[in-house]
């Protein structure tokens, strides 16, 4: 078994993650053999917070040019983390907005 600091591997910080915030809803870079389980267990280890459910989904890798050279960026895999409403929320996201 990994620890939790091997599966959540970084926050996603772009504009459409941090309007989710509002909602209590995270948004990670997870690792790829990672399951919605080992997810849950992961936040609520790391932040103590309570986790309702968890969405995931495969990120393909992007295709990129460098003159005339081409390749795709990494594939990767995210999670989005919805915590339940009794649950405070992450400091980590509240210093961004």
């Amino acid at each position: 078994m990994k620890l939790a600091q091997e599966i959540i591997l970084a926050p996603v910080l772009t504009e459409a993650s941090m309007m989710g915030t509002a909602d209590k809803k995270y948004t990670f870079k997870v690792a790829k053999d990672a399951t919605k389980v080992d997810i849950k267990k992961a936040v609520e280890k790391l932040f103590s917070v309570k986790v309702a459910k968890v969405n995931t989904m495969n990120v393909r890798g992007q295709l990129r040019r460098y003159g005339r050279y081409e390749g795709y960026t990494a594939s990767w895999k995210k999670a989005v983390v919805t915590l339940t409403e009794d649950s405070k929320t992450i400091e980590f996201f509240d210093g961004m907005m």
